[in-house]
């Protein structure tokens, strides 16, 4: 395994994660950056633990073997269903000065400098929902809050065919928003459980109670991962900082590239990797 200096990887099942990394490059211009993008298997959402932690491991350890001494898991569902386990028994195996992070800690640990009420939605991927990952956090955290989930099955595929901006869109953001707050008319806090959501906020705006705050996570992980390297020194030290991103994905790379160019508003180079 490659011990030298490399960049810090992103990774995500599909395209969400670019809303990541976009806040990661912006605030960290300076590092290296390498982002895969496991499109050939995605979507995640409703797979197994299993699969996604077998999925999620095997990319990890791709990218460590390219380099990558710090990886981000810049999905929900595998940091929900893969991030513990990886971290609790493989990382002490195959790569124990390693470290893989992930975005659903990050937004847990800001939500109660919003909350008033101390009542907290959470919209997200069905696999992220059922895997309670943000209730069981918050509550580890010791925070006096109530959490009530939604599930959002239909708002991945609306953004990665382009409906983003359609009439249909409109129908399932607002199903699903009024659904959740039907839990509690007092949620006044709102975590966007998938990284793909944020290309949704305009019409996630429309739906929600005008002094409600969302939380997305681009913004918190970019400023999570700065505290992270400040206070780990020795793994700052290991990524490389020459202000270059590279972009991999697992299936079609023109196919890759149009959609990336939609989440990034710019155009990219990709490479095909296989896992």
């Amino acid at each position: 395994m490659n011990s030298t200096k490399g960049p810090i990887a992103v990774f995500d099942s599909g395209y969400g994660g670019l809303t990541v990394l976009q806040e990661l490059t912006k605030q960290l211009p300076q590092y290296d950056f390498l982002y895969l993008g496991d499109n050939a298997r995605t979507p995640y959402g409703t797979r197994s633990f299993e699969v996604v932690y077998k999925y999620t491991l095997e990319a990890v350890t791709k990218l460590f073997s390219m380099g990558s001494h710090l990886v981000i898991l810049a999905c929900n569902t595998a940091s929900a269903k893969a991030l513990r386990s990886i971290q609790q028994h493989n990382l002490p195996l195959i790569a124990p000065d390693r470290r893989v992070l992930g975005v659903i800690r990050p937004s847990a640990e800001v939500v109660s400098q919003y909350t008033k009420t101390n009542k907290i939605g959470v919209l997200g991927t069905v696999g992220t929902v059922q895997s309670l990952s943000y209730p069981l956090e918050l509550k580890k955290l010791s925070y006096d809050l109530e959490v009530f989930q939604e599930a959002c099955p239909m708002w991945v595929p609306l953004v990665e065919n382009g409906e983003a901006e359609s009439s249909g869109a409109d129908y399932f953001i607002k199903k699903n928003i009024d659904s959740l707050l039907s839990q509690n008319k007092d949620i006044d806090t709102v975590i966007l459980g998938c990284t793909h959501y944020p290309l949704l906020l305009d019409k996630i705006k429309q739906y929600l109670p005008q002094d409600c705050h969302i939380l997305a996570q681009g913004d918190i992980v970019a400023k999570s991962l700065i505290d992270y390297l400040k206070r780990h020194p020795e793994m700052d030290d290991k990524c490389t900082k020459n202000g270059k991103v590279k972009f991999y994905t697992t299936e079609n790379v023109e196919k890759f590239k149009q959609t990336a160019g939609y989440f990034l508003k710019q155009d990219i180079d990709v490479n095909f990797l296989e896992l």
